[in-house]
């Protein structure tokens, strides 16, 4: 089949390369315009932009799918079928017309749970046990098209959002392949999402990452999990902001929700459970380290506490 790829960050990389080793044609790659990234801010390409000009694939990256010139080009390519990985803008009925077979999706949930921006987050952020990963056929409502296949993945303890994230892209990428093979062969079936059962996951806000140690331990866990690498647990130290990674919930219960406790090896914050024992800890200002190191350098009051 010949197809037009649509996608923008890290994630959709795997996908794009497993397309572009299949037997399936891909004429050309649909992603969001140059943007400012990285410490320095500079404009720069975005990932699979800069995947598909290493294969010499034609990149087109309209402000949105709903401009004139894009559609246009998209017409001319006649694409059989468009697939999707994290693209980014919303599509239109115009555009969803234009490939023979219709826009697919390979969003990272098993639907009609966490339909949205940030479904890994949200999943591992509510506790879940498993996900997965979902092609389903994109309509105009959000995440809401009928499915076409799906893979369950269990969320391992030491799971941040990267690191399950990026396991679902290279095992979502193969779930793609396989339904765009299906497509062409004319015997794969889609099944309608189950309306109530649906939930949603909206992007993280920074407010969405501030540990709120009022919680379980297994809560607290799970937030900072979810946010790391990105929005990036925090919280308050005095006036100041204190970026969390991802800790180990201990056994114990030694102290009340928020107290900080410093000993020459470890740190550890009380939760309306047990304790959580910190890992890397990061200052405004400062560089990412390991929490002992980080409160050697600080003075804590018997009641020292995160806010």
């Amino acid at each position: 089949m010949r197809l037009v790829f649509a996608g923008t960050p890290d994630t959709a990389v795997p996908a794009l390369e497993a397309l572009v080793a299949s037997r399936h044609e891909v004429v050309a790659v649909v992603t969001r315009p140059d943007a400012r990234s990285g410490r320095g801010r500079t404009v720069a390409p975005s990932p699979v932009a800069v995947a598909a000009e290493a294969h010499g694939i034609e990149v087109l990256k309209p402000l949105t799918p709903a401009e004139p010139d894009f559609h246009a080009r998209l017409v001319e390519l006649a694409p059989d079928c468009c697939p999707v990985v994290a693209y980014g803008a919303m599509l239109r009925r115009a555009a969803l017309d234009v490939p023979t077979w219709g826009w697919v999706n390979l969003h990272f949930s098993v639907l009609p749970a966490w339909r949205g921006a940030a479904p890994v987050q949200r999943s591992i952020m509510a506790g879940d046990e498993v996900t997965g990963a979902s092609v389903f056929s994109i309509v105009e409502a959000l995440d809401a098209g009928p499915v076409l296949g799906v893979i369950t993945e269990r969320i391992r303890p030491d799971d941040t959002a990267g690191t399950l994230l990026d396991r679902l892209a290279h095992e979502g990428s193969r779930l793609l392949v396989d339904a765009m093979d299906h497509i062409e062969a004319g015997d794969i079936a889609a099944h309608p999402q189950a309306d109530d059962h649906v939930s949603y996951a909206p992007k993280l806000s920074t407010e969405d990452a501030r540990v709120d140690w009022a919680r379980s331990a297994f809560a607290v866990d799970r937030q900072i999990r979810g946010c790391t690498p990105s929005p990036g647990a925090w919280t308050v130290l005095g006036e100041d902001r204190v970026k969390i990674g991802p800790a180990v919930v201990s056994d114990d219960r030694t102290l009340p929700p928020g107290r900080i406790g410093v000993s020459k090896h470890e740190v550890r914050v009380g939760t309306t459970t047990t304790d959580l024992v910190l890992g890397d800890v990061q200052a405004v200002g400062k560089r990412l380290m390991p929490a002992a190191d980080w409160a050697r350098g600080l003075t804590f009051g018997p009641d020292a506490a995160f806010a």
